[in-house]
């Protein structure tokens, strides 16, 4: 999953020179200074690159409670999203919430993050579950015995796959 973040973050470094760790650094400063001018995934990218002066973890991965990190996971939200083309709107969107959940996952549910991990195969290949289907899940995660939480959000994710395929098919010229 870091990897969603690592490709955008090299590309960036190439266009911009980045070539030694230092200035790698002063880049990553540079954009979390100004994440509104700049991707999500380049955002999340510099981040992972500095150093919370509270906490001494990566920068707005900290611990709960750690306001600098808390702040700055914050201030991630407004870098720029763009869907790619060819998925529904939103789906970048669902990414980009799915991948801060899962990458701090000490500030969520146990629950929540278990949906979220079992989501991102899900939305990273372009794939919206309708507001009826995460609300589905979302009650399914809240109310099943903790033994099959994982296998019910499994199936209903397969449903949410065969709607999909569904969908497809069903298509003109398919």
């Amino acid at each position: 999953m870091d990897g969603i973040v690592e490709g955008e973050w090299a590309a960036f470094l190439t266009e911009w020179g980045g070539s030694s760790s230092q200035e790698a650094e002063v880049l990553a400063e540079m954009v979390v200074a100004e994440p509104k001018r700049h991707d999500w995934r380049v955002v999340d990218a510099a981040l992972d690159r500095l150093v919370c002066s509270e906490c001494g973890g990566r920068f707005s991965r900290g611990p709960v409670g750690c306001s600098a990190c808390d702040l700055a996971h914050g201030f991630r939200y407004a870098a720029i999203e763009t869907d790619r083309p060819g998925v529904p709107w939103g789906n970048e969107h669902a990414i980009r919430v799915n991948v801060s959940v899962v990458r701090r996952p000490q500030v969520t549910s146990a629950n929540e993050l278990l949906a979220r991990r079992l989501l991102l195969p899900l939305v990273l290949v372009g794939i919206l579950p309708s507001t009826e289907e995460a609300q589905r899940m979302s009650a399914l995660v809240k109310r099943s015995p903790p033994a099959q939480r994982a296998r019910l959000i499994e199936q209903a994710i397969e449903e949410v796959l065969r709607r999909e395929g569904e969908r497809e098919r069903s298509r003109p010229g398919q």
